[in-house]
């Protein structure tokens, strides 16, 4: 991802955060999976190696920049929002996350383990964030779907509070996602069925939020996304892995995740049966497995979607 020149000197921040991980974390490995592209508007890495990124809260709108200091991991957020922000900042780089139960197993993903000892699984929090992401990559490839985030993302969004980066914006409202016409996604490379499941969701913001707000248990969530429709087994799996740091969830049905693990760590390319037998040891951290595969060779690899329809398309009936 290109990086960001930057001004030596920042602002005073309207709120700060300094903590020391209970396991290695690395900022860039971590928020790395984040990022939608190397354009994405709401998240941005600079030259010396931190990491912007805009976020919604409760209060209102932020930016912060995360990155090291010594052991620690350092927040420096700007914006209404800003209160809230240092004080998610842990959970946003992980800190809910727990290696401490995952054996590799396996030579490669020893080494690579042993490589990135600060690749957190963490999730955003954000579910509406996750599940355009998601949506915009089922059935197409990853820089068709980057392409259209950040172009729907300038164009929805709102400019972030100083003093983020130039041509840094929000991620836009369920209300803004619902403006956009039947006519102009195609403008945007949005097909409609993806178009219409991104509706769907956008109308159901504050009842998806609530999934993460309320604490509700991983299978409980995966449920609750699959009744959405145009929401199958490899969307319900990214969003919890982008929103709620799922280390278990398996994008079953991907373009390229079954024959990278399978030619990798059994020297044959595998299918989607195979590829769920095969991480079964590793329950628990199968996507923590996915995630080392890639880590540890793989990251220039096309980026995950599913090969096929995540289940029955929803109509465009009332739009």
């Amino acid at each position: 991802m290109p990086a960001l020149d930057l001004p030596t000197v920042l602002p005073t921040p309207d709120a700060r955060v300094e903590w020391v991980p209970r396991h290695a974390t690395s900022v860039r490995l971590t928020l790395g999976r984040a990022q939608q592209g190397g354009a994405d508007p709401t998240q941005q890495r600079a030259r010396d190696g931190a990491v912007w990124r805009t976020i919604r809260t409760p209060s209102g709108s932020a930016v912060a920049r995360f990155d090291h200091v010594g052991d620690a991991v350092r927040c420096l957020a700007w914006g209404e929002g800003a209160e809230h922000v240092a004080t998610t900042a842990p959970a946003l780089l992980g800190d809910a996350d727990d290696p401490s139960g995952f054996v590799p197993a396996h030579p490669y993903l020893e080494v690579a383990h042993r490589r990135h000892p600060g690749m957190r699984i963490a999730g955003s929090g954000d579910m509406l964030h996750g599940m355009v992401g998601a949506i915009l990559e089922q059935r197409v490839e990853s820089l068709v779907a980057f392409t259209s985030w950040t172009r729907l993302v300038r164009r929805l969004g709102e400019p972030a509070p100083a003093p983020a980066p130039a041509g840094m914006r929000m991620f836009p409202s369920g209300a803004a996602w619902l403006g956009v016409e039947q006519g102009e996604w195609r403008a945007f490379d949005v097909d409609l069925g993806r178009a219409t499941a991104i509706r769907w969701a956008a109308a159901r913001e504050r009842s998806l939020q609530r999934l993460v707000d309320e604490g509700r248990d991983l299978a409980s969530v995966d449920r609750a996304l699959r009744s959405l429709p145009g929401v199958g087994v490899w969307t319900s799996a990214e969003v919890r892995q982008r929103v709620l740091g799922d280390a278990d969830a398996v994008s079953v049905g991907d373009f390229h995740l079954a024959t990278v693990v399978g030619q990798t760590l059994a020297g044959r390319a595998f299918d989607d049966a195979e590829l769920v037998e095969f991480l079964e040891p590793w329950r628990g951290h199968r996507y923590r497995v996915a995630r080392l595969v890639y880590a540890g060779g793989f990251e220039r690899a096309p980026r995950r979607a599913p090969r096929r329809s995540p289940g029955p398309q929803p109509r465009a009936a009332g739009w």
